[in-house]
């Protein structure tokens, strides 16, 4: 995809418009929030944009001086490096100026679920937190458990976390779907492979500007944690169930010993549910396709597989496989599937604007 100069020239324009305010000392409270943000999203455009600019009129210049008996075998050397360089200059361009999903920036709440399989389910919905922990430290993101319920067994039938860091919604939203394991559970004598299912979803973490919340809308209960015993168990109604009554959105906290605590996770979690609803209303028909990925936890209704025996993961989405199970399980190696994700995601909505 070819920019034309003009908007080379708006980008550079706007970019060291915007260097110059920030320059300036000017800015204070939410003007100074905004133009940062705005710098920090242009930056690289600009920096690619300069990259092709600069490119373009050197490639120019050397096509003068093709006609030039002395110069004209470096000068074609030099152009044909160029003319092969080009293109990917111009497709990067055009893929950080692809519009971008105004919740990229933002934290996501994480919610993991065990599905069709019973303990080992649980136990797999413990490994993919687990895994989504290591790829997180790598980032140097906060995980933070929100609300759990976990396995007798071990594991979890259910988990929500807080994941902080720049641009966490951006990379981990493709994660939103269900994840198969197939594998030889512990408690199999005979040796057989079983298969399971965790429901993974996704959700951008919304303040209280994106989203403004009517006390008189929440009904608020509070109950005893349940524990599995010994000098943890709780005495107090501690835990927190807040349903917000206009769309029946029911949420649980009951990790934190203090119903303060419990209740401002329950409410952070609660923000991000209906901002996603909100989201839903807005996009139509592209957030309907997104969500049906996240389907019911059913072991049929898959995104990935995670297969033992084999050592290997298959993202069924984009047709990719990897043998490097222990690998994407232990948190590093899942930043291969995840920026093939947004590669593919990027390929396909430039193919859609070529047609």
């Amino acid at each position: 995809m070819t920019i034309p100069a003009e908007r080379l020239d708006q980008i550079a324009n706007r970019f060291a418009e915007l260097e110059a305010r920030m320059a300036s000392g000017t800015l204070e409270g939410e003007e100074f929030v905004s133009a940062s943000r705005d710098y920090a999203e242009l930056e690289p455009v600009a920096k690619i944009a300069s990259e092709v600019k600069a490119m373009r009129a050197e490639m120019a210049d050397l096509s003068e001086l093709v006609s030039d008996p002395e110069m004209k075998a470096l000068a074609e050397e030099e152009l044909a490096e160029l003319k092969a360089k080009l293109p990917d200059a111009e497709r990067r361009l055009a893929a950080a100026m692809l519009p971008r999903d105004s919740a990229d920036a933002k934290p996501a709440m994480l919610e993991i679920r065990a599905g069709t399989g019973g303990d080992e389910a649980a136990l797999f919905a413990g490994d993919l937190y687990r895994m989504y922990e290591g790829y997180a430290a790598e980032r140097g993101w906060k995980v933070e458990p929100v609300s759990m319920s976990a396995s007798d067994v071990g594991g979890f039938k259910e988990i929500v976390a807080n994941v902080k860091g720049t641009g966490v919604f951006a990379k981990l939203k493709f994660e939103s779907g269900v994840h198969r394991v197939q594998r030889v559970p512990v408690t199999e004598s005979g040796g057989r492979i079983h298969t399971s299912a965790a429901t993974v979803a996704v959700l951008p973490e919304a303040d209280e500007v994106d989203i403004q919340i009517d006390p008189t809308d929440l009904k608020i209960d509070t109950y005893r944690a349940s524990g599995a015993g010994g000098q943890h168990v709780n005495t107090t109604d501690s835990a927190i169930r807040i349903t917000h009554l206009p769309t029946d959105t029911v949420v649980t906290c009951q990790d934190g010993r203090s119903q303060h605590k419990n209740r401002e996770k329950a409410m952070q979690v609660l923000r991000a549910r209906l901002f996603e609803k909100q989201r839903d209303a807005l996009e139509g028909a592209e957030a309907e396709a997104r969500k049906a990925m996240v389907g019911s936890g059913d072991r049929s209704e898959r995104i990935r597989t995670y297969n033992f025996p084999q050592g290997r993961v298959t993202d069924h989405r984009i047709g990719l496989t990897l043998q490097k199970l222990p690998q994407i399980l232990e948190g590093p190696g899942l930043a291969e599937v995840i920026d093939t994700l947004i590669a593919e995601d990027e390929a396909k909505r430039l193919a859609a604007m070529e047609e």
